[in-house]
């Protein structure tokens, strides 16, 4: 899951090697997030139809080539070509916890869920600092030529060790591609669960993209280095997942989503007693982190739970509508929040990272308990 979130902090150096102006630098990141959610909507739900053994390994497989590709690429053009590829091949992911839903028995399924989800949120948390640390020691090649390596490593063990597993569903790819829209329109909890944890991530997504501004402005003053600590320290709210996953198994997802939104709120809101200038004001401003990270990720292993037991011949083609629905949330959250920072700076950020978490609650409250 690092491979897409490499590239945010090195967009700068990338683009100034690779002659890209300014301007442009954003595509980089684009590219990336673009072949995510390609695979997303047209790769993962292949989960359901091919072996998925073979499946997941291709797929990385990808990814290791095109991480290696961008490693060496000396122009921009084949760079955010191979961008666009890392995107698509990272979502194996994407493939790999329906796969371990469909592995567990019901009785323990949100456990071994949270347990998927909490590598995958390290991932997503631990990409920036190690990106940032190995760029300043190495280079930004450094980055993409070592989680090349690591994915060929991986895909040598999950060739080994995975079991297989063939779906009986007898479609073809066009009729499955069709059948998405249908599950989306006949299946109200996938609907509501994908929008609720779009606000979530959306919350997530304004606030690591409007802290780094934050802590490296005039208010804070920071290095690139101290933000990645910073964000090494807000990884801790990703032990949340296999937490969730125990509670979900026990019946308690509708009580676990409530707080999980109202604590995402309440982050944003503690934010804002961050003294500048101090050490403190960075401190409160990485507890309010850990406790976002927290609610999000509780969330997201929530609603997973929650859509996985509908179905076992659907969920790789739920799972790709319910992450390509809140993947969305979060690109259109991460460009507001650039847009409020440069408006009102943490004033306007905070509340609207706020305001996210209580729109979902407010929805989750016309949910019908049946």
């Amino acid at each position: 899951m690092a491979n897409i979130y490499y590239v945010q902090p090195l967009a700068g150096p990338i683009s100034h090697a690779l002659g890209l102006p300014p301007a442009a630098a954003g595509l980089i990141v684009t590219m990336t997030q673009a072949g995510y959610g390609l695979g997303l909507l047209l790769i993962v739900p292949l989960g359901d139809l091919i072996e998925n053994r073979a499946l997941i390994r291709t797929m990385v497989l990808l990814a290791a080539a095109a991480l290696a590709l961008a490693g060496i690429a000396g122009q921009a053009l084949p760079f955010l070509a191979c961008a666009l590829a890392v995107g698509l091949g990272s979502v194996a992911v994407q493939i790999l916890v329906p796969y371990a839903s469909h592995l567990a028995p019901e009785a323990e399924r949100g456990r071994v869920v949270g347990k998927v989800m909490g590598g995958l949120m390290f991932g997503i948390m631990l990409a920036r600092p190690a990106a940032s640390l190995i760029a300043d020691l190495v280079s930004w090649r450094a980055v993409f030529l070592i989680s090349s390596g690591l994915m060929l490593g991986v895909a040598a063990v999950l060739s080994r060790l995975l079991p297989l597993r063939k779906p009986d569903q007898g479609l073809s790819y066009g009729a499955l591609m069709a059948s998405m829209a249908q599950l989306m329109a006949r299946t109200p909890t996938l609907g509501r669960r994908a929008l609720y944890q779009a606000s979530m991530f959306g919350a997530f997504s304004v606030f690591w993209t409007a802290t780094p501004l934050l802590l490296t402005g005039p208010r804070y003053g920071l290095s690139q280095t101290g933000v990645a600590l910073f964000a090494l320290f807000g990884a801790a709210g990703a032990i949340s997942a296999p937490l969730t996953g125990r509670w979900a198994d026990k019946g308690l997802t509708r009580v676990g989503s409530a707080l999980a939104m109202a604590a995402a709120s309440a982050a944003f809101l503690l934010s804002r007693l961050a003294p500048d200038h101090s050490f403190a004001g960075i401190a409160l401003l990485a507890i309010s982190g850990v406790v976002l990270d927290f609610a999000v990720t509780a969330n997201l292993v929530f609603g997973q739970r929650a859509i996985y037991v509908l179905g076992a011949h659907t969920r790789a083609r739920m799972n790709g509508l319910y992450m390509a629905t809140f993947f969305v949330g979060g690109a259109v959250a991460s460009a507001l929040a650039g847009w409020s920072y440069a408006q009102g700076g943490w004033a306007w950020t905070s509340l609207l990272g706020a305001a996210l978490p209580l729109m979902a609650l407010a929805y989750f409250a016309s949910e019908p308990k049946a």
